[in-house]
């Protein structure tokens, strides 16, 4: 234990409330297409979920490796800049919440962490053959195998149950949904709360607590789980709305097929040690499962303003993350108070923000677009 400093002790918190924000972010991945059409209701959906994100960050620990010792070289980073890395993670998360658009909060966390160590330990800090392989490849296949696979499973299931009663389709399906949106969410605890367990473990090797090439601590895998548990449990309503609402209008049949073939992408790359974004797996999934269903309606405006956060995600983490590190780096104790003051503020500020037009358990499904201010009301009559 006398490895762990107080800036250390800070990192651990911090990265913990990255995993919280990851949780409350990445709900919709799991349950949205579930909640819209009725499979689920909400509060019961996360509650669900949130147990099961803490079940699958036991499944396996291969992500967490891959963070903790394939993107960045552990032996030139410290916990100053992990520190940095995870507030450009957080405070893109936060953003993208508010706005509700589905981007990658794994995306995100590597973009910090490269800008991060980028500036406080030089190109050479950063393993970019890994990050190719590990994240960007999986980033552009993983969204298309998911859709595919999720049209292809969504065809077949019209067309087997073409001449079976409708009441008796949705209602089978639907039972079918609470199975593979139980698994969506053990798959995503087995994926995403790997990756503050990574962050957590590269910190305390960093540190010099634990050796090169460890793997994450008992309480490490428990304290992220935890974490990732609880945001999942407060619902991420805003990005709900956008993937259960926003992207076409779901039917029981579509939403298993988009969450078997989210399930089944996730998964396998968890056990492959690839830390791909559930987030793009499921919008994936969902689209695929929209183009499956013929006359169906698929919201090409939100597809596309959820591709562009996709590509800007990285970079804006990585910006937000290096100026961090160089603040950090430069301003010692006093400047990792001034950046966590500063981020405590736009986090603030974020959250007051989405209060004008709050997004609740009681309303998710009320409309399919996500919007900061309310509506204006009309008025009947002139003024004189």
């Amino acid at each position: 234990m006398d490895h762990i400093t107080f800036l250390v002790a800070v990192v651990i918190v911090t990265a913990l409330a990255f995993d919280f924000t990851n949780g409350f972010h990445d709900t919709a991945n799991a349950m949205a297409t579930s909640i819209a059409t009725g499979a689920l209701k909400p509060r019961t959906a996360v509650l669900l979920s949130g147990v099961l994100n803490i079940g699958g960050a036991f499944l396996s620990t291969e992500v967490a490796k891959t963070i903790s010792g394939g993107i960045v070289d552990d032996t030139l980073v410290t916990p100053g800049m992990i520190f940095a890395g995870l507030v450009g993670a957080i405070l893109w998360n936060l953003l993208t919440w508010l706005l509700g658009l589905p981007s990658s909060s794994s995306h995100a966390l590597f973009g910090g962490l490269v800008g991060a160590v980028w500036v406080g330990a030089g190109e050479h800090g950063v393993h970019f053959d890994k990050v190719v392989e590990k994240v960007l490849i999986p980033a552009v296949a993983s969204p298309i195998v998911a859709g595919v696979a999720a049209l292809l499973a969504t065809y077949l299931a019209y067309k087997i149950t073409a001449r079976a009663r409708q009441d008796s389709v949705t209602k089978g399906f639907r039972l079918g949904q609470i199975a593979s949106a139980s698994l969506v969410s053990l798959a995503h605890g087995t994926n995403d709360a790997q990756k503050t367990m990574g962050v957590i473990t590269l910190t305390l090797i960093s540190a010099g607590a634990l050796g090169h090439d460890a793997g994450p601590p008992v309480w490490v895998i428990a304290s992220a789980g935890l974490a990732n548990g609880l945001g999942t449990y407060l619902g991420g309503w805003r990005i709900i709305r956008t993937m259960g609402k926003g992207l076409t209008d779901i039917q029981s049949p579509q939403g298993f097929a988009a969450e078997a073939a989210a399930t089944t992408v996730i998964l396998t790359s968890a056990h492959l040690g690839f830390a791909l974004s559930t987030t793009q797996v499921c919008s994936g999934g969902i689209l695929g499962a929209g183009l499956g269903r013929r006359l169906a309606e698929v919201r090409w405006g939100t597809a596309g303003r959820m591709v562009i956060a996709w590509l800007v995600t990285l970079p804006a983490a990585a910006l937000v993350g290096g100026v961090s590190a160089s603040v950090v780096k430069h301003g010692g104790t006093f400047g990792t108070v001034v950046i966590a003051l500063c981020a405590a503020a736009v986090a603030a500020f974020i959250v007051l923000a989405s209060r004008r037009n709050p997004v609740r358990a009681d309303n998710v499904n009320d409309a399919h677009e996500v919007t900061v201010r309310a509506a204006v009301p009309t008025t009947v009559g002139t003024v004189a």
